[in-house]
């Protein structure tokens, strides 16, 4: 994904949590950026990520998240996920390579994700 897409890891977690697993499962180095709980919004009591603050066309933008509620502010632009319980067999994410190349040529992502829930 990282030849079609910018990829940007954006976490509720605390950076001194999170930075040491990412740079275990980032050995290609194709994150570009990293985002912890500091950049998420506390809104009513969960942690939102904006993604206006990407500095990025929100039409071209698409967040994966296990949790609706930290892209509340932005629902036509996710791809709801599941949780991720340390199963070995889980292929969700790989799964969704196909569908996220075909989104890559499109001018506006919500447009598409809002139609295929």
């Amino acid at each position: 994904m990282g030849e079609i897409y910018e990829i940007v890891v954006f976490t509720a977690s605390l950076s001194k949590y999170a930075d040491p697993v990412l740079d275990k499962l980032d050995v290609h180095k194709v994150v570009a950026h990293r985002l912890f709980r500091e950049s998420c919004y506390n809104h009513r009591g969960n942690y939102v990520k904006d993604l206006s603050q990407l500095g990025r066309p929100i039409t071209d933008t698409i967040i994966l998240d296990n949790s609706p509620a930290s892209y509340i502010f932005h629902p036509n632009n996710a791809v709801p996920v599941s949780s991720w319980f340390n199963d070995p067999h889980d292929t969700e994410l790989t799964d969704l390579v196909p569908f996220l190349a075909d989104l890559s040529p499109v001018d506006d992502v919500r447009g598409v994700l809002d139609g295929a829930r």
